[in-house]
């Protein structure tokens, strides 16, 4: 084992193989966002937003590639790294930012599922007690580790398997010239629509957090990488699927693209099939949670020493707190306007300042 790597803080046996990475990178990029992105990125780029997804996959990539020298050159997680290069104290309030914006990651994916239960389900759904029961189903796995996290992001990546064949369902009423003619907008236009598809693709950064619990870290680069080219094909294949499904018009007044495509499946014994995809995605969206709670609480803990499971009890009713401010649609779009930019700055603009950072001061501290 490579022990250069690894915080001494984390015991052996709390530590996943690094086979892993594929599916705590896959769960977190596959969440609530795949539901609905394609209106936003459209209204950026038309139908050659398709493009701005493989653009936007790109770079991702490339950040994966920046955290991993990141993390193997600062010999342990974000927190370690903030601390080598700013100090206790400076790097201390950077560390709080992070877990700040974990947290917010936490709220909006709870608060943005409510909302589709409520317009889909349930009208009258009381945002309150169901965000303080959906915290504490997340809570009663956060609390069992994060062996017991990675656990539910692997079965969340399995249980969903089935609903990627069903997306493919409505290509029998598809038109294909819809994507024609292919880029016929700018190229400033594309990387909009690039830059809008982080709020998608936002979590692989949680890997900054969860690095050293993984037995040989060097290895899990390439599951990363194969995790989240995976997310890719998904998102790739949903866009095209509407693309192709609905006009450039109609798809701009679409919110739920993916699950107004559920609504014409048809099945011998299933009258509406939108009902069992969401509630199949309940098991989607929980490693989303789970996980960014657990980030959250974890960067805290190793800033201040405190307890993790105190930090997650207050992080939980901030969150469930918030989930009721939030009320109606241009409120919720505001927040996850919010968390897009945010995570689209600390992961395209400070991360690669950061790698940049620390390789000066590496020299100059080697010299």
């Amino acid at each position: 084992m490579n022990k250069i790597n690894l915080p001494q803080s984390v015991p052996e046996n709390v530590m996943v193989q690094p086979q892993m990475a594929f599916f705590l990178v896959h769960a977190m990029i596959i969440g609530i966002g795949v539901l609905g992105f394609e209106r936003y990125i459209v209204l950026d780029a038309g139908f050659d937003s398709w493009i701005s997804i493989i653009i936007g996959a790109v770079w991702v990539h490339f950040l994966i590639w920046i955290i991993y020298q990141l993390l193997k050159d600062g010999q342990g997680d974000i927190v370690t790294i903030h601390h080598s290069l700013f100090g206790k104290v400076f790097g201390s309030l950077l560390n709080v930012i992070f877990s700040l914006y974990f947290l917010i990651l936490c709220i909006t994916v709870l608060r943005t599922f409510t909302e589709l239960i409520q317009l889909w389900i349930f009208p009258q759904l009381n945002v309150w007690i169901f965000s303080t029961i959906f915290i504490g189903v997340a809570y009663y796995f956060v609390a069992g580790g994060f062996r017991t996290v990675t656990g539910i992001c692997f079965f969340s990546v399995i249980l969903g398997l089935p609903l990627l064949l069903l997306k493919f369902y409505p290509l029998q009423y598809s038109h294909v010239q819809n994507v024609f003619p292919v880029i016929d907008h700018s190229f400033m236009e594309l990387l909009k629509a690039a830059q809008t598809m982080s709020l998608s693709y936002i979590g692989f950064e949680l890997i900054l957090i969860y690095y050293p619990f993984f037995k040989r870290p060097l290895e899990s680069h390439k599951w990363a990488q194969f995790g989240f080219l995976f997310a890719v094909f998904i998102y790739l294949g949903t866009a095209l699927t509407s693309f192709v499904y609905y006009s450039e018009n109609q798809i701009t007044h679409v919110i739920w693209a993916t699950i107004s495509l559920w609504k014409i499946i048809e099945l011998p014994f299933l009258a509406r099939f939108e009902y069992i995809g969401i509630a199949i995605y309940v098991f989607v969206v929980l490693p989303n949670i789970c996980l960014s709670l657990w980030a959250a609480s974890r960067t805290l803990k190793r800033t201040f020493r405190f307890k993790q499971t105190y930090v997650i009890w207050a992080y939980m009713i901030v969150v469930v707190a918030a989930c009721g401010v939030f009320r109606d649609r241009p409120e919720i779009d505001m927040l996850n306007s919010i968390l897009g930019q945010s995570g689209f700055y600390l992961t395209s603009v400070y991360l690669p300042f950061l790698y940049l950072l620390q390789k000066i001061v590496l020299k100059v501290r080697g010299k």
